[in-house]
């Protein structure tokens, strides 16, 4: 995985947008971000992750045009409004590509992080996010749940300011 600045110039969402200023490691563990490469030969890494991080639940998404059909633009906006969840966001990435763009706290920049084929990306609960492929179009990953498999968007408002997932994740920022 790669992770960069984004350079809020307009255009299409599915163009790198790198302002050319990397994110360091350290950065992300900052906001909470969690990430590891398991190249896909070796899945049997992921059942390691998911105990140790007690996920009990997995399922696949695939998300390309043909398979969407006359939804997909629809549903390419939809995960490109920024949004939370009250739940982690787990990502392993079992084809293609995209991003995943978060903002840092407190600067509210976007952060984009580049995720390709065997990325592993742990987005906590109570961070601002948004998802969109890349110009190739095509992702198949495994979502991982701790509980029962949800994906609920709540997008960014002032309801979600004071979200006690939103809170006790600025909370958890504040402590480390």
């Amino acid at each position: 995985m790669r992770a960069y600045y984004f350079d809020n110039i307009p255009g299409d969402q599915r163009l790198l947008h790198d302002s050319g200023i990397p994110v360091s490691d350290e950065i992300l563990k900052s906001i909470g971000i969690l990430h590891w490469h398991i190249p896909t030969s070796q899945q049997a890494q992921i059942d390691t992750v998911a105990e140790e991080r007690s996920y009990k639940n997995r399922d696949t998404i695939t998300i390309t045009k043909q398979g969407l059909g006359d939804l997909y633009e629809a549903k390419l906006k939809s995960f490109f409004e920024e949004h939370m969840h009250e739940d982690e966001e787990i990502r392993y990435i079992l084809e293609g590509s995209g991003f995943f763009d978060v903002r840092e706290h407190p600067s509210d920049s976007w952060i984009r992080c580049q995720v390709d084929t065997g990325d592993l990306l742990v987005l906590p609960a109570g961070i601002y996010h948004r998802f969109t492929l890349d110009e190739n179009n095509m992702i198949k990953a495994l979502r991982l749940f701790k509980d029962e498999p949800k994906w609920t968007p709540i997008n960014r408002g002032g309801s979600t300011d004071v979200n006690p997932y939103r809170i006790d994740y600025l909370k958890s920022l504040a402590v480390n």
